[in-house]
């Protein structure tokens, strides 16, 4: 009993639940939490180990960014009914946050991928790598369409998935491959964009998984024909062909500083002949 009785002086109160003194001077100067007495004589505030439980629901609360109002209000009607409301409804929050951070990772995750790449990349490289099926979003912009439109397009698409920065996502240009073999290279009518966690259409885009051939380019744009010509003469060597769409992403974009200087991952799937 003697511990239960005990009264603490600020300073101690507030070592003991790991906070500021200063915390708990403006708590009372709110009507938050006031101490348990005030001592006549100098004042001081005194606290008693029974409203260490306030005090811990107080700053458990404030850690899950419930406002003043809100504790104000729960503390004056305190139950067990409304601590689980809250509680219910700060964790589902709580979810949100930990969803986002983990998109938001995802994507830092890749483009830290695209830093080491540029940091070791062999421009003149033609791999073959295996890759699992992956749902992205796709923007039909037509052929022709300028640069900006193709901005434009995007940031309107990332709009609807309440996308924080442009840049969280992962997104570059379409081609058929029927066009590359006609020799259209400029039929890029579709845009992608990739958005971990983000696909909600029924329908959405698929990238086949299996086999794919995956090439890096640099240098004027007009040029890029002649590389795709070595990846499609690369493949027929390997008695494979490219099918569906070719996807071109700029993977040094942050860095670049003109057109030439962009490196464009492009990468295809194949199948064998």
């Amino acid at each position: 009993m003697e511990k239960i009785n005990k009264l603490f002086t600020i300073g101690q109160f507030a070592a003991l639940h790991g906070v500021n003194k200063k915390t708990l001077m403006w708590y009372d100067q709110i009507g938050l939490f006031r101490p348990a007495s005030v001592d006549p004589d100098n004042g001081y505030r005194l606290y008693s180990y029974r409203q260490s439980s306030v005090l811990e629901t107080i700053l458990l609360l404030r850690e899950l960014d419930v406002s003043l109002e809100e504790i104000e209000k729960f503390l004056s009607e305190r139950s067990a009914e409304g601590l689980e409301r809250l509680l219910g409804e700060k964790i589902t929050e709580l979810d949100r946050r930990i969803a986002h951070l983990r998109e938001v990772r995802s994507a830092l995750a890749k483009r830290r991928e695209d830093a080491r790449t540029l940091l070791g990349i062999d421009l003149s490289e033609i791999r073959l790598v295996e890759r699992e099926e992956r749902p992205l979003i796709t923007v039909d912009i037509g052929l022709g369409a300028s640069f900006d439109r193709q901005v434009e397009l995007v940031v309107a698409e990332t709009k609807k998935y309440q996308l924080r920065r442009l840049h969280d996502a992962v997104y570059g240009t379409m081609i058929s491959v029927e066009s590359l073999k006609r020799g259209s290279f400029e039929d890029y009518s579709k845009l992608f964009i990739d958005i971990p966690g983000a696909i909600k259409k029924a329908e959405p885009h698929m990238q086949p998984g299996g086999w794919w051939a995956r090439a890096f380019y640099q240098g004027p744009w007009n040029n890029i024909p002649q590389r795709y010509g070595e990846i499609f003469e690369f493949l027929q060597g390997r008695r494979l062909e490219p099918y569906g769409w070719a996807y071109e992403t700029i993977i040094n974009e942050s860095v670049v500083q003109k057109e030439e200087d962009a490196v464009v991952r492009i990468e295809l799937p194949v199948r064998q002949i």
